[in-house]
């Protein structure tokens, strides 16, 4: 545990400076076959302070969390900035902001179990997998459980306190017919602690029989034909495209590094259906996967409407790229480890629902087809992508067909949402995501599905 208020160290804080305590705690279990491959639990903890001084960065970073050593890392932190300011001389700035505070904590209130009564909870699992379904070649299942509690104060007069809890259970199904081993694989779970997510293992058979019947489909299923095709894209592949395709492109610090977007402000950018917001903590009157009041640097966070009915409009920013832009910092900036610096980054990035009914759009396809579960992927700052799709099924006359292979899509982002035909009533949340721009951190995607047209790569 760490501090909850670092207020007793305000005196210390001076020019522009933020003091962040972090712990991170994490537990890993995987089970491949009966056997447990994976019993990991881990603590990081410990202590930074990021300088402005004239506009260059001063950053220090210690695991020791004694009051003389805070005060050595605020030290080092200004003697940095100072250090750096001599040589860049850049004569600027930081923009003053009204001081907010906020404490959010979502720790369960409930029991905690030890952690071989959750290593047997995932074993549990497990053997319902062997017992009901013996005709697999292989079975994985695995729990991440990631706590994050952060303290932060600012010279400013911000302060935070937050504890943010995610616990994903991954399965993976796997047969081999004869003709090479078939695989699907799913994830449950999200915000909150294992206690507060799980209540018995009985709690997912049911979508455990669902990930079963499409392994089945999966196995017997074709090669989808190569071409532009008209598809739906499921909430996860929608999500995927709002986050790694659209999302990077419209953080400031890319933009300013050369992204497409910095050529589209205020312009149309996708079909008037299409509406993308990166949510900073409460979206339809839910909690977001990741639910950020304050951001890293004090500052008060914000949703971000990136795309509006069409039309870019915004970018999501720090306090520095704000006030290079002329706009307002939504609370973007985020560290995941402590001694990590405040970079631009996402927080629940979704596309809003529109009005069509799933049904409907796939009754309106004669020959397309409804792509669910993403795979891995990569896109570029010119909105470009390659994503992996591991489930699917063909559209033929206005109804599902038979399961499809893996395949790839692909495409220019801004490019196919300008195709958008259809979205549909309904929003779900991948929540299990991480991204990698130069540290890991944990973030929220989603949306409803999509009706549009993207390439697909075949045999």
């Amino acid at each position: 545990m760490i501090q909850k208020n670092l207020s007793s160290y305000s005196g210390l804080v001076s020019r522009y400076t933020e003091l962040r305590m972090q712990e991170n705690r994490s537990l890993e279990i995987a089970f491949v076959k009966g056997n447990l491959i994976r019993n990991i639990k881990d603590v990081g903890s410990g202590v930074s302070a990021r300088v402005c001084k004239n506009g260059s960065w001063g950053f220090a970073s210690s695991p020791e969390l004694d009051s003389e050593n805070i005060k050595s890392v605020i030290k080092a932190a200004n003697e940095n900035a100072a250090f750096l300011d001599l040589r860049e001389n850049k004569g600027k700035s930081m923009p003053e902001q009204d001081g907010v505070s906020f404490e959010k904590d979502f720790s369960t209130k409930k029991t905690r179990l030890s952690q071989k009564q959750i290593m047997d909870f995932i074993r549990e699992i497990d053997s319902h997998i062997e017992k009901k379904y013996p005709g697999l070649s292989n079975r994985a299942v695995s729990l991440e459980c990631l706590d994050m509690e952060k303290s932060l104060i600012t010279s400013e007069g911000a302060s935070l306190y937050s504890m943010l809890p995610r616990s994903i259970v991954r399965i993976a199904l796997t047969m081999d017919k004869g003709r090479g081993p078939i695989e699907v694989n799913d994830s449950m779970g999200g915000l909150g602690q294992f206690e507060d997510i799980f209540g018995s293992p009985s709690d997912l058979y049911g979508r455990i029989d669902d990930l079963y019947r499409h392994l089945l489909n999966k196995c017997e299923g074709i090669y989808a034909e190569a071409g532009t095709k008209t598809c739906i894209l499921d909430a996860k592949l929608a999500g995927i495209l709002a986050h790694e395709a659209i999302g990077h492109t419209t953080e400031a610090d890319l933009v300013l590094g050369g992204s497409v977007a910095a050529n589209y402000m205020n312009k149309e950018v996708a079909s008037p259906l299409i509406t993308l917001v990166d949510f900073a903590h409460t979206a339809l009157g839910s909690n977001c996967p990741v639910p950020i009041y304050i951001d890293d640097e004090g500052t008060l966070a914000k949703d971000a409407v990136i795309i509006d009915k069409g039309i870019l409009r915004s970018y999501m920013h720090d306090k520095e790229s704000a006030a290079l832009f002329g706009a307002k910092p939504t609370g973007n900036a985020r560290a995941f480890q402590f001694f990590d610096e405040p970079l631009i980054r996402m927080r629940n990035t979704a596309i809003l629902p529109g009005s069509s009914k799933l049904d409907d759009m796939i009754a309106s396809i004669d020959d397309g087809y409804y792509l669910i579960q993403p795979s891995n992927g990569q896109a570029d700052t010119t909105s470009e992508f390659m994503f992996g799709v591991t489930l699917g099924y063909e559209i033929k006359n206005g109804r599902l067909g038979r399961a499809i292979k893996d395949i790839t899509i692909s495409g220019v982002a801004f490019d196919v949402l300008k195709t958008v035909t259809m979205v549909s009533d309904d929003m779900k949340w991948i929540s299990g995501g991480y991204c990698g721009k130069k540290q890991l951190i944990t973030v929220g995607m989603g949306g409803p599905a999509i009706k549009c047209k993207v390439n697909i790569g075949g045999r």
